[in-house]
Parts: structure tokens; sequence; C-alpha cells
């Protein structure tokens, strides 16, 4: 294997010039970069990573923090952070931690202020204002994904505007008993985007005079949660609304199916609109708001190296476009079905 030594010797330079051309640290005149640099390739050597750290002060690693590995919008958000990292030549050190966890309790109190990251990205962070302090006093810059504090850079979609958008579909096509289907009754003091989307509903039935019929039927924001929520919902003819805004893609197509269970048509006797455009959403033909986690990965990695290349820069908070996609999930109410419902409810463990 070629050393360092080698590389300089070859190249006709010390082995501290050999070590600034390769490292881009310090300066080294273009000429002799290009002489260690084809030495380099010559000789087919591979920095080490510590000795590179040593050499610039960069560990070329960035922390990343999710909530939850195996959902749909965390795995692809990873794919787009790795493209980011990887394109720029960054090592990714993942942590897949769930909120309240003891392991998430020792990652921010234990692992992070001794580990040495040139950055660190956070997505689904809680309003947890102590983990958001304990993200700051880390000596790394940090770009969070949805919500985030002022200090550091923030990439999201506009949550309320998305379910806004996805409400007024419904309410455009002639529905008034529309309830808000997923995210816990408690969101805003555990997930800001969901609560956030919930808040775009009720905007957009405040605004068509709808307030009367408000409803959230609260439930995970998975596929199984969606099916719980709406088998609670859909199970008493009573109080069974015309449609649904789900908290995500996930939620809605626990919807549907829990629809086709109980016999119920869609979109003829129920409409379903989601909030992602998932991987699954065109097999269940369901209409949803786009939008593109991978984006939002790729560009968090383009904030974060502004913040690497430059700590004192302003942090920047991009906004990611999302879009209406309508399928077959939706349709006009039945004549006999255009009826708004009582007063505004939060359902828990049974329809509201």
């Amino acid at each position: 294997m070629s050393t360092i030594a080698d590389v300089a010797a070859r190249a006709g330079v010390s082995k501290a010039t050999a070590s600034r051309a390769l490292s881009g640290g310090g300066y080294v005149s273009a000429g002799t970069r290009e002489r260690v640099l084809a030495a380099a390739r010559e000789l087919a050597y591979v920095a080490h990573s510590s000795a590179t750290s040593l050499a610039t002060g960069r560990t070329f690693s960035v922390g990343v923090i999710v909530p939850a590995l195996g959902r749909w919008f965390f795995s692809e958000l990873l794919a787009g952070i790795q493209e980011g990292l990887f394109s720029a030549g960054y090592d990714m050190v993942l942590y897949g931690l769930q909120e309240g966890s003891t392991e998430r309790e020792r990652l921010f109190g234990e692992v992070l202020p001794r580990r040495r990251f040139d950055g660190i990205i956070a997505a689904g962070m809680q309003p947890s204002a102590d983990e958001h302090e304990r993200l700051r006093l880390v000596d790394s810059p940090v770009v969070t994904i949805g919500a985030g504090g002022e200090e550091s850079s923030t990439v999201s979609i506009d949550d309320a505007a998305a379910a806004r958008i996805a409400t007024e579909h419904l309410i455009d096509l002639g529905h008034t008993d529309i309830v808000f289907l997923g995210g816990r009754a408690d969101a805003a003091m555990h997930a800001v985007g969901d609560d956030r989307r919930l808040d775009g509903y009720r905007a957009a039935m405040s605004a068509a005079a709808l307030e009367s019929g408000i409803r959230h039927a609260a439930g995970e924001p998975s596929m199984t949660g969606g099916y719980d929520a709406a088998v609670r919902m859909l199970g008493d003819r009573k109080s069974r609304p015309t449609a649904f805004v789900a908290v995500c893609d996930e939620a809605a197509i626990g919807g549907v199916i829990a629809a086709r269970r109980l016999g119920i048509s869609v979109p003829t006797e129920l409409s379903l609109v989601g909030i992602d455009d998932h991987e699954h959403a065109e097999m269940f033909a369901l209409t949803t708001v786009r939008q593109q986690p991978r984006m939002q990965g790729m560009r968090a990695v383009e904030l974060l190296r502004v913040r690497m290349e430059d700590p004192s820069a302003a942090p920047e908070h991009a906004v990611m476009p999302s879009e209406l996609v309508v399928r077959s999930s939706t349709a006009t109410p039945r004549q006999d079905a255009r009826r708004p419902r009582g007063a505004e409810r939060v359902s828990g463990p049974g329809p509201s």
C-alpha cells in the first residue's frame, strides 16, 4: 500500500507539500498540486481519514439524525442526503432514534458533544427546547429538516399550505363533511409538521364557512394508524364523513384499506387526499399533495456546506415546493351526502 512518502518521492516534493496538495489546506502552486495528484493516481494512493483530519482539522463526516428509519419519507430523505454528501466527499454517520427513547437522550447528552463532525443534519426534530439547545451547543454547523431553531438553517415544505390545498380540492368538488385523518391529538407538543397540517385544514374549512364541520380523527401518521382511525370514524353511519384529508399518504392509504374492508366505495362514497406522493400513492390511485423528500435531503446538504465553509453565514430557511396531484381517490359527493356535521371535535379512542 502506498504512503504519503511514496507520493512525495514520485512527485519530487516534501511530505508536507504533498499533504497540502492532497488535502487542499495551505498554498501549493497549481503545477505542484497537479504533479502530486498525478503521482497519487499512479500509485493508487488513498489518504487515511485520520491523517486527513489531522492535516485539515476536518473529519469529512456529517452526523445525520432521524426519528425513524422504516417510514418512506425518511428513507427518501436519507437517499437525498447520502447522494449530496457522497458527491461532496463526505461520509454520513446515521442515528435513527425515536423520540423519548433512552438512546436518543444519550445521543444528545453524551454522543454528540464528544464526537467530531464537520456538520449535523437533524430531520423531524420535535419541538423540544432542550434538544434544540443541545444541538446549538455542539461545536458543529447544524441544518434541520422540518422544525428548527432560528439559529440553524432549515429545509421544509409549507405544511399548512399543503393541507389547505388538499382541503380546498375537496371543497371545490362539493364536499362539506371533511375529516382530518391521522396525526396525534397532542401534535402541537410532539409533531410540528402534523400540527401545521391540521391548522391548514382548519383554515380552509373556516374560509369556506364550514367551521361547524371541523373534525380530527386522531391516529399515528402511518398506514396502521390511518386504518384504525378510519375504521372508528367510518364504522358509525351517523358520523361517517364524505371525505378525508390525511396527515400523510400512509395514513390516507390506511383509510382506503379501511373503507374497502367496510364495503365503502372510494371515491363514490368516500374521497381521500393525502400529503407526500408516497411510492405506493399511484398504486392506490391516491390524490395527494406531492412533496419531494429526496430533493429536501439534497438541499439540506447544500445549506450545510455553506455553513461549514462560513460558520458566520446567516441561517437560510428554504421552503420547498409542493403541488396537488389529482388521481381517482376523489370525486364529487353523492347528492344525499352533502351535509355539514356538528361542532368541532377531536376524536380520541372513538369517532367524534
